[in-house]
């Protein structure tokens, strides 16, 4: 019924459609493994479980909550509705303040307390760093 020339044509496109859907599936699957997604004090309360697997929290840091020891950084990561104590060893980024937004890479101990191995510090898109801000002249 259909010519040569159609159905080489079908099984072409079959083919790619099949290339395609199985490239994006491959694709997402292997981004599963690394990609890592912040979650809030208060959803950090709702998990059923607590596995020791690596997970990034986000939220403010609460005011007159860091604590800063010789080798160690504790402080207080707050949504608004529930917080979290965090343990940090290591170098703090500049940004990294008393009500400011913070990430926290690490492991939850339990509900309350969250030991973090990477610290990332947000800011706003009217952030311009120092060494930028004097070489352009403003204050």
């Amino acid at each position: 019924m259909y010519g040569k020339k159609v159905k080489l044509r079908f099984f072409f496109v079959i083919l790619i459609l099949t290339t395609l859907v199985l490239s994006v599936f491959l694709i997402l699957k292997s981004l599963e493994e690394n990609v890592v997604y912040f979650q809030s004090p208060s959803e950090i309360q709702e998990l059923t479980e607590i596995n020791n697997k690596k997970i990034r929290v986000g939220g403010m840091v609460k005011k007159d909550s860091i604590v800063i020891t010789s080798n160690e950084v504790n402080f207080i990561i707050t949504d608004f509705k529930n917080e979290l104590n965090v343990t940090y060893s290591g170098s703090i980024p500049n940004l990294f303040a008393e009500e400011k937004g913070v990430v926290a890479e690490g492991y939850i101990k339990d509900r309350s307390f969250f030991v973090a191995s990477k610290i990332l510090a947000k800011h706003d898109e009217n952030y311009m760093p120092p060494e930028v801000k004097e070489a352009l002249g403003e204050k």
